[in-house]
């Protein structure tokens, strides 16, 4: 009987990192969070990472159970003997989380900022000018990765299979992976993905990337939120065609 593969990326986004992904990729209102909707797409999330079989911590669970409930709760019919004024938003302790945590992010993401505009100081930036302006790059996060694979994921006919070491030779693709970019400045997220027809092909492709990423040979960068994912070899200096003052993400 076939190993299934499973993969455990160390990584430090959690389900407060997935619902602030979703928040911005939606362009929500974090006052005011459609709840039907984000649970909608943090379930479709967690699908992906099951059947990629990534190690799901807890946490991710529990919020999904969190945000069922907050969804039960907001179907429910008003208390007709409390006014209106005064009845609690199921949505409030969630939303005060979210921007806590929100808070806490901004401000790492600040001292990181400082830290490394002084370890370039005496290093000239690159700047790539453009009838649009200038190109603005952001490392990726784990969701940002998720997010494009579940585009192509859509366009693969639906396939149930059990993801083991024998059929998606994860090794093999790491390889083809770092030939195709080799002797190139910098690759397009969905060439990766090129002849790779079925949903296996692809998630053993994506998950042949993860590993790569992880063991420091690869890094992606974004043009900007939730647009064009880039990959280049971690060695390797941001090409002309996508230098910029960098951003950091999430």
């Amino acid at each position: 009987m076939d190993e299934i593969y499973n993969i455990k990326i160390p990584v430090f986004e959690g389900p407060l990192d997935l619902l602030l992904h979703l928040i911005r990729e939606n362009k929500i209102d974090i006052y005011d969070i459609p709840i039907s909707l984000i649970t909608h797409q943090y379930l479709k999330y967690l699908e992906i990472m099951k059947e990629m079989n990534l190690d799901i911590a807890g946490e991710f669970l529990a919020m999904a159970a969190t945000l069922i409930y907050i969804k039960s709760r907001t179907l429910l019919p008003p208390d007709e003997e409390v006014p209106l004024e005064e009845q609690e938003d199921p949505r409030h302790e969630l939303v005060e989380r979210l921007i806590e945590y929100q808070k806490f992010k901004e401000a790492a993401v600040q001292l990181k900022g400082k830290e490394e505009e002084w370890m370039k100081v005496f290093q000239r930036e690159p700047v790539l000018e453009e009838d649009e302006g200038e190109i603005y790059l952001s490392d990726v996060s784990l969701f940002d990765l998720l997010g494009a694979l579940k585009k192509i994921l859509e366009t693969a006919p639906p396939e149930i299979g059990t993801i083991t070491k024998e059929t998606l030779t994860v090794k093999d693709k790491m390889s083809m992976i770092m030939e195709m970019i080799e002797g190139q400045e910098a690759i397009r997220f969905e060439e990766l993905f090129k002849g790779s027809i079925t949903r296996v092909q692809i998630i053993v492709t994506f998950i042949a990337l993860l590993e790569l990423i992880r063991l420091g040979l690869l890094r992606g960068y974004q043009e900007r939120h939730f647009s064009n994912i880039w990959v280049i070899k971690q060695n390797v200096e941001l090409p002309p065609t996508l230098a910029g003052p960098q951003q950091i993400s999430e």
